[in-house]
């Protein structure tokens, strides 16, 4: 049942915002899709603040408004469209969005509404932050990352030095003026109370995967093993983005040590911004053990997650407390074992071995993994524990309703509030 905003008879409703929003298939936007459609379903008044933009396709132009999932109001604001590929472009279409999305929020918030700000475009809680406080609404921030520090740990210059310390500010100034701060991880939640974010405004919620539709799924029931003649085969997937922040020359160089094993067989399915070098590799070094296709569709999950034997995670550990690898959790449902390459004392890399559903290896230690995947391909029935460890952690931890139940009550405390 609605909340109502203190001193009226209205029902409060809440705001969330994004640069992306059903029917787009990227990370931020199924994750926002999944809460908006179970608080929609719960009797809430549900708005979603988005651009007109697919993640995949600038050119995409999703209607201006409508009503989708049972309930939930879209309102995407137009913004320039010139797409992730050049870094000036991209600047130019966040800032059309931050103008945009102030300018909407001006006129959708009331007094005594919740807006939830994620991280896409980044440092929008700052946009956000402004709107809220001019409206008398309550701020909620939804950290997917923690940015501009991801960016310095990446190796952009000039957020390591001065602009970096004002952006960092400003980001800071957002999230004291939050009721909430939601993260990952606690990695990230160590990171905000350690820049005088107030403790008890930090709450750790994990992502999760859709672990009713993603299960354990027999190999001999997969479409997609059959249709990529993958029966006989120990199939090793990296699934979802493979981007700046995440580590591709480990699983590449192990694709090579272990390429004179034709049983074994490497899949990237997804895409991102190391896709071209990863093109390249394996182009140079005529790798036939790679097989590159494209995102899957949602619907499709349990028989791309379930189609393989052994499931990669990566991420450098200069990012480690910045960002939380959300994959684990589809493959955690999917029951398949993981290979994490990065700081195995990392989030990621603490839950395998809490878990016993897989192993870690530092970034470089090509011949570590290679060793790990040629022994589970021997050891069908070790592959099979690891997998059904992380299904059992997922069932017990990282459970969707678990999440979802997180923020409900989060968020109907929040505007229960008195304001």
């Amino acid at each position: 049942m609605a909340e109502r905003r203190a001193g009226s008879g209205v029902a409060s409703k809440l705001v969330f915002v994004n640069r992306y929003f059903y029917p787009d298939l990227s990370a931020t936007s199924q994750m926002l899709t999944d809460l908006a459609a179970h608080l929609a379903a719960a009797g809430r008044a549900v708005t979603v603040v988005s651009s007109r933009l697919g993640y995949e396709d600038p050119a995409a132009r999703f209607a201006a408004r409508e009503t989708v999932l049972g309930g939930v109001t879209v309102l995407r604001v137009a913004t320039t469209r010139f797409g992730r590929a050049r870094l000036a472009g991209r600047a130019l279409d966040y800032l059309s969005f931050y103008a945009a999305v102030f300018w909407r929020l001006l006129r959708v918030l009331e007094r005594g509404d919740v807006v939830v700000a994620k991280t896409d475009p980044p440092l929008l809680s700052v946009v956000v932050a402004l709107a809220a406080r001019v409206k008398g609404a309550v701020l909620v921030n939804w950290l997917q990352d923690v940015f501009p520090e991801v960016g310095a740990a990446l190796g952009v210059r000039i957020l390591g030095g001065l602009p970096g310390r004002c952006l960092r500010a400003l980001r800071d100034a957002s999230l004291r003026a939050a009721a909430a701060n939601v993260v990952l991880g606690e990695g990230m939640a160590r990171h905000l109370r350690g820049r005088a974010v107030a403790p008890a405004s930090v709450h750790v919620i994990p992502n999760w995967a859709d672990d009713r539709e993603i299960r354990p799924l027999a190999h001999a029931d997969n479409p997609l093993r059959h249709a990529r003649a993958w029966q006989d085969k120990f199939v090793v997937a990296y699934s979802g983005n493979l981007g700046r922040a995440h580590e591709a020359d480990t699983l590449l160089a192990a694709a090579r040590e272990l390429a004179g094993e034709p049983r074994i067989r490497f899949a990237l399915i997804g895409g991102g911004a190391r896709t071209g070098a990863v093109r390249a590799f394996i182009e140079v070094h005529g790798l036939q053990n790679i097989e590159l296709l494209p995102y899957q569709a949602r619907g499709a999950l349990a028989h791309s997650l379930g189609a393989a034997d052994l499931h990669l995670i990566s991420l450098l550990p200069e990012v480690e407390g910045y960002i939380v690898p959300s994959k684990f959790y589809g493959i955690a449902a999917a029951g398949r074992p993981i290979a994490f390459v990065g700081d195995p004392d990392g989030e990621i890399g603490r839950l395998v071995a809490r878990f016993d559903c897989g192993a870690a290896c530092r970034p470089g230690d090509a011949a570590a993994l290679a060793s790990f995947i040629r022994a589970l391909a021997q050891d069908p029935q070790r592959a099979a524990r690891l997998g059904a460890n992380a299904r059992a952690a997922l069932d017990r931890h990282f459970s969707q309703s678990r999440s979802l139940q997180a923020w409900t009550e989060l968020l109907a405390g929040i505007a229960g509030r008195d304001m």
